[in-house]
């Protein structure tokens, strides 16, 4: 579903997470495809303005000015050092976000077939990768999802076959399985 098949308008706030994991998306697809997950605390940039004048020297000046006159505006800030996991699951269980960060974003890569193609996978999982790597209606997907302390969430899917910014689509639950992960590491 794209942003514009929603039917209810969305809040300032629902807006302000849509642009938000809008752009998270765009800077990761211009670093290409076959990437690491990323990580995202996202704050209101008003108010870290307010507590960190100096930030404004680190921002875009876009993202000042967008945030002198909208309050909800949202500032994804790249995590570093993150903990070593074998899966997202395993990350985001390891995550835990204080007071001052407003939400949460993941963008991560995974490849998706059609529910039918498990029926020929191999048990054994170095085979079923291989099966899965090589299947013809194999896609891969660009998933970027964000969540905010007060509930709300948005995600983002481009897929690699239409890796354009106009092709992206968008909804509340796209992802549900990592909606409510990132909502646990904000609990």
């Amino acid at each position: 579903m794209s942003e514009e098949q929603t039917t209810a308008e969305p809040s300032a706030r629902e807006q302000a997470l849509r642009a938000a994991v809008r752009d998270l998306e765009r800077h990761v697809a211009s670093l290409g495809w076959d990437g690491q997950v990323f990580v995202f605390a996202l704050v209101r940039t008003a108010e870290a303005l307010e507590k960190t004048p100096e930030l404004a020297r680190e921002l875009p000046e876009e993202a000042v000015r967008t945030a002198a006159v909208e309050p909800e505006h949202l500032t994804g800030i790249q995590q570093e050092g993150l903990p070593d996991s074998d899966t997202l699951e395993e990350l985001l269980g390891q995550l835990a976000w204080p007071d001052s960060v407003d939400g949460a974003a993941v963008v991560v890569e995974r490849m998706v077939v059609p529910p039918e193609a498990e029926s020929g996978m191999p048990k054994e999982p170095a085979a079923a990768v291989e099966y899965l790597m090589n299947h013809p209606d194999r896609q891969d997907v660009r998933m970027a999802t964000g969540v905010l302390r007060t509930g709300e969430s948005w995600c983002a899917l481009r897929s690699r076959s239409h890796d354009f910014d106009d092709a992206v689509a968008g909804s509340p639950d796209a992802v549900p399985g990592l909606v409510e992960a990132l909502r646990a590491t904000l609990a």
